[in-house]
């Protein structure tokens, strides 16, 4: 059976958003991982095939009958470009109809961005696109990296100082996707998405104390011993430098704008970081 969408990276947070969502909108959906025999979902309307980045021949089985890509990039991977060349290339040989791609907020004002240059390939490459550049994801705090910080520690760990995000929760950026991927009028733009409000670390931090109902802490970390630490938790070396020029470029203050693009595509306001804690507040109970 046809399965017109086809969304990588459907084991991680945004990924497994993307798809969820499809779903519900009635979209039958292939998802291309590592394992498929180990992926499990209870929707009928989604297809696991096997697709490994390491693995060209992979490509081809799981793209073909495919109208539309999701592609996202493994994550703070340097080598992103490298990477994704070849899955454009294989895109373009099947006849995609269009890539929506997940950037990065401002990578498209440093040409040597891994991620900038992975839009530069699908510019190049002729293929119908649009590209999402989310900010930092909320969801980072509840289950992503930072919430076992929180959960076993009580804090927040990162170089940030007093520096402002505008953070967005990934249900947002997986609705301007899905959008993308399912109305007309996206292909060519390319989205900045962010929350509503940027917020420090301790205001952050005090948003989920207040909901948690436990005390949370913001404790600002230089970048040596975060890079140290995302070392000593396996982080490659490569990934770990990654990491580290993020938060640079938060010190920076890069990260705290905010754009109108959620709501104009979406019709209504990004979610805010207390709706979001709110909905999470399980993730930070002992």
């Amino acid at each position: 059976m046809n399965r017109s969408i086809l969304v990588l990276g459907a084991t991680g947070l945004l990924g497994r958003e993307v798809t969820r969502q499809l779903v519900v909108k009635g979209q039958r959906v292939r998802v291309g991982v590592r394992q498929p025999e180990r992926y499990q979902d209870p929707s009928s309307q989604v297809e696991a095939v096997r697709f490994d980045f390491d693995d060209p021949t992979s490509y081809a089985p799981a793209l073909a009958d495919i109208e539309k890509l999701f592609l996202i990039a493994l994550p703070l991977d340097p080598e992103a470009p490298a990477m994704l060349a070849p899955v454009i290339q294989a895109a373009k040989q099947a006849g995609l109809r269009q890539i929506v791609f997940t950037s990065a907020l401002g990578v498209d004002h440093n040409e040597e961005a891994p991620l900038r240059k992975v839009e530069r390939l699908l510019e190049a490459s002729g293929i119908a696109h649009t590209i999402l550049r989310p900010n930092f994801f909320m969801d980072n705090f509840a289950s992503g990296f930072i919430g076992p910080m929180i959960q076993g520690g009580g804090g927040i760990f990162v170089a940030a100082e007093d520096a402002k995000t505008s953070f967005i929760a990934v249900q947002d950026i997986a609705a301007v996707a899905v959008a993308a991927l399912t109305k007309d009028g996206h292909v060519g733009q390319a989205y900045n998405l962010t929350g509503p409000t940027a917020l420090s670390h301790d205001e952050v931090a005090a948003i989920i104390s207040k909901v948690s109902g436990r005390k949370v802490v913001y404790q600002p970390i230089s970048e040596e011993a975060m890079r140290q630490g995302a070392l000593d938790n396996g982080l490659p070396e490569p990934n770990a430098d990654y990491l580290a020029m993020l938060y640079q470029v938060t010190r920076d203050g890069y990260m705290g704008g905010r754009t109108q693009d959620v709501e104009q595509i979406l019709g209504r306001e990004p979610i805010s970081f207390a709706e979001f804690a709110r909905q999470h507040q399980n993730a930070w109970t002992v």
